[in-house]
C-alpha cells in the first residue's frame, strides 16, 4: 500500500515530474516479495489511473524491483547493527534504489533509441532530489520501525 501511494505522488522538478517509490524500503521489508508487491502496484495504477501502462509493465517492474532487492542487501550490516549505523545503512538503501532505477531507466531509454541519451540524462539529474528525500524517508521509517516494531527490521536474504 505504501509504495502504491507514494508512487502515486509526481514531484514537479524541472521540465518534468518524478516520483516517490520508496522501493529502498519496500526491499528491507519485503525482500523478495517487492517483486509481485511492485508488479500489483503498477498494474493497478495501469487499470485505475492510466499512469504507466501495461505495455511497459515488465520493463517499470524490473527497473524499480531489482534495485529495491538489491540495495538493502548492499547495507544489511549496517541495518541490523542499529544506532546510527541503522540510521546510514538505510539512508543508503532508499538513496541508491533510486539512483540505480533511475540508471536502469536511463539505460532502457538508450538502449531502445540512441536519441534519448539527453533525455536519459536530464532524467538521472532530475531524481537527485528524490533520491536524497527517499534516503530520509526510508531512514525515518526504519528508525521508528526499529522502536516499535523491531521484527520488521530483518533483511531478507536475496
Amino acid at each position: 500500500a505504501t509504495f502504491f501511494v507514494a508512487s502515486l505522488i509526481h514531484v514537479p522538478i524541472g521540465p518534468g515530474n518524478v516520483l516517490l517509490l520508496l522501493t529502498g524500503l519496500l526491499g528491507i521489508l519485503l525482500g523478495w516479495s517487492c517483486f509481485p508487491t511492485i508488479l500489483i502496484a503498477l498494474f493497478l495504477q495501469a487499470l485505475f489511473f492510466s499512469f504507466g501502462g501495461l505495455t511497459v509493465l515488465g520493463a517499470n517492474t524490473t527497473i524499480m524491483a531489482l534495485p529495491a532487492l538489491f540495495c538493502p542487501s548492499l547495507f544489511t550490516n549496517l541495518i541490523q547493527k542499529g544506532g546510527t549505523a541503522r540510521r546510514l545503512g538505510a539512508f543508503g538503501a532508499g538513496f541508491f534504489s533510486i539512483l540505480f532505477s533511475s540508471l536502469l531507466m536511463a539505460t532502457a531509454l538508450i538502449v531502445s533509441d540512441r536519441g534519448f541519451i539527453s533525455s536519459a540524462k536530464m532524467i538521472v539529474a532530475m531524481y537527485i532530489p528524490i533520491m536524497i528525500l527517499e534516503g530520509f524517508i526510508t531512514m525515518f521509517i526504519v528508525a521508528f520501525l526499529a522502536k516499535v516494531q523491531p521484527e520488521f527490521i530483518t533483511i531478507h536474504k536475496s
